[in-house]
């Protein structure tokens, strides 16, 4: 019984106004605390008040789907329908922001296409700060204006899909709805405005500028001095190269046989000459290289036959050395043993040894 919708409701969008939510989510609100304890025996004026104690909006959050108390009083309201008057006045009021983003929720999902232009466009300025819950649990912040956009354009908000509504444009073009006028375009007219005359300042010459140009026109025309005369048109510039070019080649062509022999000879003997300073110049680079690789491989020998010498003289050194040593310690040895026997001769009164 507590569930039912009022009997004197009228149909929305030819269905029952609590049908507009899902079942699932119907359910869900049904069973909720909130609804149970603070959505009871709930009147359009005792509405107002759960409306002003909103601290969020949002719709189911959770793994086992639990609904925000926002969309418990858009429940509500759908199941007691309230008046339009009443509506409107949630749209107005500006001290509770959730007061009036509970009605704009409302309207776009009970209201006709031109009320939901009419009354949730104002909207668009209102710039307040909401907190919405998500999915998770967690709280992001978006601002009205940013929800009003969200209802007119999304198919899905607060997990509740609402209505479709007609576009603006075709109701604007069956007169049923005036144009938009954003709040922008005075600042866009007059900024096409300061374009427009910077442009035609720039395109106008300036007063100097026009002075200089009367001037001009008043003086007469003065014949060029002689310093400064004119260079030769480019006409008679060509005429002139292309003359000198023809007497260069008639001086080829009447040149003595003689003298062009000449020319090759010089130039072949300019070419051998050439060729055979490369080749002393190599020749002289190769003795060079050769000499140096020769001297490089005597220093060799004469390092190593050094370095064999040296060798030989240490081992002939070492070999006298081992000899002395051996000679010295078998005299010292000997002179041991005859000392010691002459100790143990007097120890018994015989002669000593000699």
């Amino acid at each position: 019984m507590a569930n039912r919708t009022v009997k004197d409701a009228h149909s929305v969008k030819g269905t029952n106004p609590q049908y507009l939510v899902e079942k699932i989510i119907r359910t869900r609100i049904y069973e909720c605390r909130y609804w149970k304890e603070e959505c009871f025996a709930l009147t359009a004026a005792l509405l107002v008040d759960k409306a002003m104690e909103l601290k969020f909006i949002g719709g189911v959050y959770g793994g086992n789907v639990k609904p925000s108390p926002f969309l418990c009083l858009v429940l509500k309201m759908l199941q007691i329908q309230p008046e339009k008057d009443i509506v409107v006045e949630f749209l107005r009021n500006e001290n509770f922001k959730y007061v009036r983003a509970l009605g704009a929720f409302y309207m776009r999902l009970t209201g006709s296409s031109l009320d939901c232009y009419k009354y949730l466009e104002p909207l668009y300025y209102d710039y307040r700060k909401l907190k919405r819950q998500n999915k998770d649990g967690g709280f992001e912040l978006i601002h009205m204006d940013e929800f009003i956009d969200e209802l007119l354009r999304e198919e899905r908000v607060c997990d509740i899909i609402l209505p479709r509504i007609q576009k603006r444009t075709v109701m604007e073009e069956s007169n049923t709805l005036d144009p938009r006028v954003s709040a922008l375009e005075e600042d866009l007219e007059n900024m096409d405005t300061s374009d427009d005359e910077e442009a035609m300042h720039e395109r106008s010459p300036s007063p100097e500028r026009r002075r200089g140009s009367y001037k001009d026109a008043d003086k007469p025309n003065r014949s060029p001095s002689p310093r400064h005369a004119r260079s030769p048109s480019p006409h008679s510039r060509s005429n002139r190269k292309r003359s000198r070019d023809r007497d260069r080649d008639r001086e080829k062509r009447h040149r003595s046989p003689d003298k062009s022999r000449h020319r090759d000879d010089d130039d072949d003997r300019r070419r051998k000459h050439k060729k055979h300073k490369h080749d002393h110049k190599d020749h002289k680079d190769r003795k060079d290289s050769d000499r140096h690789h020769k001297h490089s491989d005597d220093n060799d020998r004469h390092h190593k036959h050094s370095d064999d010498r040296d060798r030989d003289r240490d081992r002939d050194r070492h070999r006298h050395r081992d000899r002395r040593d051996k000679r010295e310690s078998g005299l010292s040895q000997k002179e041991l043993e005859i000392k010691e026997a002459n100790e143990q001769r007097a120890k018994l009164g015989l002669a000593p040894l000699k």
